[in-house]
């Protein structure tokens, strides 16, 4: 057991710094106090901190850390907490760890008994969520799915029968591909697509998948994507294919369907769901 008392112990500091999404106005008195007065500030990018620094007018020491070398940076931070320095880790924007590198060296600095403090401020993710017209009271917050179609797919349907609000965080230029594969498995359910949150352009779009689709294309910036949970229950026989039904699919594509045709067409004649026949054809269950 690891018991942490922040402020009743005279150990050195990692402090996990929320910073603004995107308006500086969101930046808190007491973020700023701790950027001011702790020893060393690691970022994930220096060139977009010192940017927050200058306009804050903080002239602590900064330097890197990110993704590509945290197992490294995390050492490098743990020996200055050793030295009886205070530390604060920042993101490009809101919440440290949150789909950004961090954890390591959280777990690090908390094994070896020194404090870790969150400093609160914004969250990308929680802006959409409270914004988005879906049920907040249970939520599921999933981050980014994968970039490849077949993992992307694999992902969607272990979260197809979650009954919870699903967030997610995506990309401009692979937002189409993500959207149609979330129409694919889980349905034309209602989202909310929240997009340049805090700044002047900030936009919430509320619909169904399709509608969002069709103006997908003219939207730009880092986006949230906040989807309904599953209203209906899965049927426990549904992912079961027999060779049957492998072979009946093999013999519509040497045919000359595709295979998702192929799929779609079987599905359609033995009653069976063509998003789990998919899944189960691909062996992605």
């Amino acid at each position: 057991m690891i018991r942490q008392k922040s402020f009743e112990n005279e150990k050195a500091t990692l402090y996990v710094v929320a910073t603004p999404i995107g308006n500086l106005e969101e930046m808190t008195p007491r973020a700023i106090h701790v950027l001011e007065s702790v020893d060393v500030i690691a970022a994930e990018d220096t060139r977009n901190t010192l940017k927050l620094l200058n306009y804050f007018g903080i002239r602590t020491r900064l330097i890197a850390h990110h993704q590509h070398n945290e197992e490294q940076s995390a050492n490098g931070l743990l020996e200055l907490l050793r030295q009886g320095k205070n530390v604060a880790v920042v993101s490009d924007a809101g919440y440290p760890l949150i789909s950004d590198p961090g954890s390591v060296v959280v777990k690090k600095v908390m094994e070896e008994g020194f404090n870790v403090v969150p400093i609160s401020g914004s969250n990308a993710m929680l802006n959409a969520l409270v914004a988005s017209g879906m049920n907040t009271r249970h939520f599921l917050f999933y981050g980014f799915l994968k970039a490849q179609e077949k993992e992307r797919i694999r992902e969607l349907h272990e979260l197809k029968y979650y009954p919870f609000t699903i967030v997610f965080y995506e990309a401009p230029h692979r937002i189409e591909k993500m959207l149609k594969s979330c129409l694919e498995v889980l349905g034309n359910r209602q989202i909310c697509l929240a997009r340049e949150l805090t700044k002047k352009h900030e936009e919430f779009i509320r619909g169904t998948i399709e509608e969002v689709l069709e103006i997908v294309d003219d939207i730009k910036g880092e986006m949230v994507v906040v989807i309904e949970g599953c209203s209906e229950e899965k049927n426990p026989g549904e992912d079961q294919a027999s060779p049957l039904v492998h072979e009946q699919i093999k013999t519509y594509i040497d045919g000359g369907l595709t295979t998702n045709e192929a799929i779609k067409r079987v599905a359609k004649e033995l009653g069976l769901s063509k998003n789990d026949l998919y899944k189960e054809y691909h062996g992605l269950s």
